[in-house]
């Protein structure tokens, strides 16, 4: 029998930066081999857990990027997890950026029913696994390798994104990856290469961080978020800092 929550709670899902990614491999199965550092930022989604069954979605993407169908990943964690709870997600991490918003919702709906098995995360999301842990980690293999980092030094470091109106779905850059034959990227971020191949319009983007900071942007994972290190607030952009 699946189990429903006692009483209500609020779980808080903040957003990842990758600050590195290297695809050093593919699998037989075509998933691909990944040597990234990822971060916890503090920019979150929201959701309130209560008994019953059902997911509403609000905010930024709500309906027609993020929908609430079954294939939603709060649904498929509660599933995984062996739960049911009437949720509301409240969204402010941009779909489809690089941000893991979606794997951070489904993490922090792991952490909320005590689900720790890394490699079974995985079959969510390759982030879903870092998510659940958070801080400040290398992640290797398909994603369910989390190896922690000491923070250190980087806590509290900024960090401005700009975050184009673009849905860049990750298996599309990893495809263009491979059809590319396997770029490596210059700026720390092999997937760079294929997520502006295929999404042409982000260059556009990158450029307009970089004239506006003075500084070379990166990209966020699978995109579409590029980023420069420091604060540069300005409209379009959103600073956030690194937490635990």
């Amino acid at each position: 029998m699946l189990s429903q929550p006692a009483e209500a709670a609020v779980l808080l899902a903040p957003a990842k930066l990758t600050l590195s990614l290297r695809v050093t491999g593919v699998r037989d199965d075509g998933y691909h081999l990944i040597e990234s550092e990822m971060v916890t930022v503090d920019l979150f989604d929201v959701l309130e857990v209560s008994p019953g069954d059902a997911l509403a979605v609000e905010g930024v993407g709500a309906g027609s990027v993020v929908g609430s169908g079954d294939d939603n990943l709060v649904k498929r964690a509660l599933r995984l997890a062996g739960r049911t709870a009437a949720v509301t997600l409240r969204k402010a991490i941009p779909a489809g950026a690089g941000l893991g918003g979606g794997s951070a919702d489904a993490a922090a709906i792991l952490r909320w029913a005590g689900y720790d098995d890394l490699v079974g995360a995985s079959t969510l999301g390759a982030d879903v696994p870092f998510c659940v842990l958070g801080g400040r980690a290398k992640v290797t293999g398909i994603g369910e390798r989390v190896e922690p980092l000491d923070v250190g030094g980087l806590l509290g470091s900024k960090f401005t994104l700009l975050v184009p109106p673009l849905h860049v779905p990750t298996a599309a850059v990893f495809a263009m990856w491979d059809r590319l034959g396997g770029p490596t990227g210059e700026r720390m971020n092999d997937l760079e290469p294929a997520a502006v191949a295929a999404f042409p319009e982000l260059a556009v983007w990158r450029d307009q961080l970089a004239s506006a900071t003075g500084r070379t942007p990166r990209l966020a994972g699978s995109g579409g978020t590029w980023f420069v290190e420091g604060a540069y607030p300005g409209e379009g952009r959103l600073v956030v800092s690194v937490t635990r």
